[in-house]
């Protein structure tokens, strides 16, 4: 069975600091764009917050997270991570990873994981407020 399976969400103050991973299970992430979203508690759209291309190892992240998150990769054991830093009430939401194949018309990993997600996990919520 093909699954994405986001875990490490929960409550953090302001300020603070969170780790959440995203681990494939049933295939491989080498030659897939690995994006991490956040979708409002309540529903709605998704918003890209970073992209990583396994294919040139090129990583993209949205201006206001920006210099506070970092993607990580742990190639061996199919896991992805997002480290959050610095982070404020606007960052609450539902984390989630989705994957797609790059089609050779995206050369560039700015124009990836916007649209065409093959595999989605259900996500982690992560809440900041004091």
């Amino acid at each position: 069975q093909l699954q994405l399976v986001e875990s490490g969400g929960g409550w953090v103050q302001p300020g603070g600091s969170l780790k959440i991973s995203c681990a494939a299970s049933g295939f491989s992430l080498d030659g897939y764009a690995i994006g991490w979203f956040r979708q409002a508690p309540g529903g709605g759209v998704h918003k890209r917050l970073s992209c990583f291309n396994t294919n040139d190892n090129t990583v993209y992240y949205a201006d206001d997270v920006k210099g506070r998150f970092a993607f990580s990769r742990d190639k061996a054991n199919d896991t992805v991570y997002l480290q959050m830093n610095a982070l404020h009430p606007d960052d609450t939401g539902i984390y989630k990873c989705g994957v797609h194949r790059p089609g050779p018309w995206l050369s560039r990993v700015q124009a990836m994981c916007q649209g065409g997600i093959d595999y989605w996990g259900k996500g982690t919520l992560v809440t900041v407020s004091s």
